[in-house]
C-alpha cells in the first residue's frame, strides 16, 4: 500500500489558556464529543494537523502542547504526571465536562498512560500510538541525561540530530521530503529549557505494564509498521495486556504514523470512534 501524503492541512492556530496550573497553550477546533491528540518530543500540537483537520468538522477536537513545547511556557522539575496534571487543567479551562477519547503518541503515550491513572473517570477511551508502557533502562536513562547536558551546551539541534532519522519509515524518508523537513524545523525550534525538562521527565517516568490488565475502557493501540522507537512485537505485547484492545498496524510508517500514512490512521481511528459510539 502506498503511504498517503501528508496534505499540510490548515489548522487553528495554538492559543494560551489561563488555567489552575497557569498559562498553557492549545489548538482547539469543532464542538461536540471532545478526542484529545498528545504530541511527541520534541514536537508540539502541529504533529496532528492531520488529524485536526479532519476529525475537528465532525467533533471536538483539543490539542495542546504540552508543558515546554510550542506556545507552553516550560516548567522544572517536569513529569509525565505533571503534563497529564497540565492536561487535566486544560481541559478545565475550556469547560469540558463529559469523558473524553485520548490519543496520545510516543511521549503523548506515556501522558494518557498517567492521565488515565489519575484521572480514569474522565477516559471514555485510549488510543494508543507508538509509545511504550516500559520505563527507561538505566543504560537509557543515562543517554537522555547525557543528550541534556548537549542541549545545555550546543542547544536543541544534537537532539533532533540524533532522532530524525529514527521517526520514519524508509519510505518517507525517500517520498515525503517536506514532511521530514517540516517535523525537524519543529524539533529545531522547541525551548531548550523545556526539551531539557522533558528529557528528564523521560527518564524518570514509571514502568505502567503493571496498569495495562486494569484498561477496561475501549482502547486502540496503533503502530507503525517500521518503527524504530516502539517496534511493533513491542506495541503488540502492549496490545494484548488490555483487556479487548484493537491493534492497528500501519504500513510503510515509522514512529510518526498519524503523519506518515494519515489516510490510513484516520480510518483506523474513525471506525474505532464508530464503535466507541455505538457501544
Amino acid at each position: 500500500m502506498e503511504a498517503a501524503r501528508s496534505s499540510n492541512a490548515p489548522i487553528p492556530a495554538a492559543r494560551v489558556v489561563h488555567t489552575s496550573r497557569g498559562e498553557l497553550a492549545v489548538c482547539e477546533a469543532g464542538s461536540g464529543d471532545s478526542l484529545v491528540f498528545l504530541h511527541g518530543f520534541p514536537l508540539d500540537h502541529t504533529m496532528w494537523r492531520e488529524q485536526i483537520a479532519e476529525f475537528g468538522s465532525r467533533g471536538r477536537v483539543i490539542a495542546p502542547d504540552l508543558r515546554g513545547f510550542g506556545k507552553s511556557p516550560p516548567a522544572s522539575p517536569l513529569s509525565v504526571e505533571s503534563m497529564a496534571d497540565d492536561t487535566a487543567a486544560i481541559l478545565g479551562a475550556l469547560g469540558v465536562r463529559g469523558p473524553i477519547v485520548l490519543c496520545g503518541l510516543s511521549m503523548g503515550g506515556y501522558v494518557a498512560f498517567q492521565f488515565w491513572r489519575k484521572y480514569r473517570e474522565r477516559v471514555r477511551a485510549l488510543v494508543l500510538c507508538d509509545t511504550r508502557a516500559v520505563a527507561d533502562t538505566p543504560e537509557a536513562a543515562q543517554g537522555r541525561r547525557e543528550q541534556i547536558g548537549r542541549v545545555q551546551s550546543e542547544g536543541v539541534q544534537p537532539v533532533a540530530d540524533a532522532m530524525i532519522g529514527k521517526l520514519f519509515a524508509p519510505r518517507t524518508v525517500d517520498h515525503q521530503a517536506e514532511l521530514v523537513k517540516c517535523v525537524r524545523e519543529t524539533m529545531l525550534s522547541a525551548d531548550p529549557a523545556g526539551v531539557v525538562a522533558a528529557l528528564e521527565a523521560l527518564a524518570t517516568r514509571p514502568d505502567v505494564r503493571d496498569y495495562l490488565p486494569k484498561i477496561t475502557c475501549p482502547t486502540l493501540v496503533v503502530v507503525g509498521q517500521h518503527d524504530a522507537i516502539s517496534p511493533m512485537a513491542e506495541m503488540r505485547t502492549l496490545a494484548t495486556a488490555i483487556p479487548a484492545a484493537e491493534f492497528v498496524v500501519l504500513e510503510d510508517s515509522g514512529h510518526m504514523s498519524p503523519l506518515e500514512n494519515p489516510r490510513a490512521f484516520n480510518a483506523a481511528l474513525d471506525g474505532f470512534l464508530n464503535r466507541v459510539r455505538k457501544a
